[in-house]
């Protein structure tokens, strides 16, 4: 505890419990009443490094080693420019080689080390990407944004199931409550031994408790906005028998009686697929290839036709 101190006041938490040290952008730590002391105009120099610094920039710090704020603080900042995906490069290589360089700029701010020539490279890279840094910013932020409606549908869908439980628990003590007042009414105004009213009440009782289920609905939501419910008990449903597993069985043919079609290997090798159109990127990723179709044109073609004995 001795270790956290104010470097300034010489304040440790031993003798204050109640410490709170703030750090900056400079990862120098200070106490709330040192900040408050000296940054009474908004903004002053950091006593250790003299770095100007502005009062609304500190925050309370979580580590007990300022270097971590300090490099959690340059790692947000610097990644809100450095934000290319690996989509964005041509190869793997090229993408760990951005990431290394990432890290490089990173530990050279964090360190002190070459803090000139590291500000110019990132000067020169956000005017050179400046497009594609606003791109990507705008989809993070799409990301984010629908990431907080998520959250949010799932914390409003908590709060319903909670409410919900809330009610049947209230519900079960206040039935509770009537079950007691007929028992002691029967008991009462009945004419009969005691014993079997109460074993009479208590096998009703078990049998209602058997009928009603409490159901509480689980109602999620896809990414896409569509929401689904589960056991809302509107319908049940219905269990599927699982059947064999599907086992691929190659396509039989039945002998011909005209030509029989190229294969494949040699519709590629005898130059069939110059006269058909290629497939463009698109129609690949979704698995479609000019090969199939192309050999299903031939079989059609020649199925028609037939040697003359």
């Amino acid at each position: 505890m001795d270790d956290q101190a104010c470097p300034r006041c010489k304040t440790t938490k031993y003798r204050n419990p109640s410490l709170k040290l703030m750090v900056n952008v400079c990862g120098h730590a200070l106490c709330e009443s040192c900040v408050d002391l000296l940054f009474l105009k908004g903004s002053g120099s950091c006593p250790e490094c003299n770095v100007p610094l502005r009062r609304s920039n500190f925050r309370v710090q979580l580590f007990e080693d300022s270097m971590v704020e300090k490099e959690i603080d340059i790692r947000k900042r610097i990644l809100k420019d450095f934000n290319k995906k690996e989509e964005d490069f041509a190869t793997l290589r090229e993408y760990n080689d951005y990431l290394e360089d990432i890290e490089s700029i990173i530990y050279n701010l964090v360190n002190n080390i070459d803090i000139l020539n590291t500000n110019k490279k990132i000067e020169q890279y956000k005017k050179d990407n400046k497009e594609l840094i606003m791109k990507n910013k705008a989809k993070i932020g799409r990301e984010e944004l629908e990431l907080e409606e998520i959250l949010e549908i799932e914390k409003q869908m908590e709060e319903l199931r909670r409410a919900e439980a809330l009610r049947l628990e209230q519900e079960a003590k206040k039935q509770k409550i009537r079950e007691k007042e007929a028992l002691i009414d029967e008991l009462m105004f009945a004419e009969g031994d005691a014993k079997d009213i109460l074993n009479t009440f208590s096998q009703n009782l078990a049998n209602k408790q058997e009928e009603i289920v409490p159901v509480v609905p689980k109602v999620s939501q896809f990414s896409s906005g569509v929401k689904f419910t589960r056991g809302s008990g509107q319908q049940p449903l219905l269990l599927i028998e699982e059947g064999p597993l599907y086992k691929y069985e190659p396509l039989a043919i039945p002998d011909r009686i005209g030509p029989d079609p190229p294969s494949l290997q040699e519709i590629i090798n005898k130059g069939y697929l110059q006269h058909v159109r290629a497939e463009n990127e698109t129609e690949k990723a979704g698995g479609y290839s000019s090969t199939l179709p192309c050999l299903r044109a031939l079989q059609d073609a020649l199925s028609g036709l037939y040697h003359a004995s």
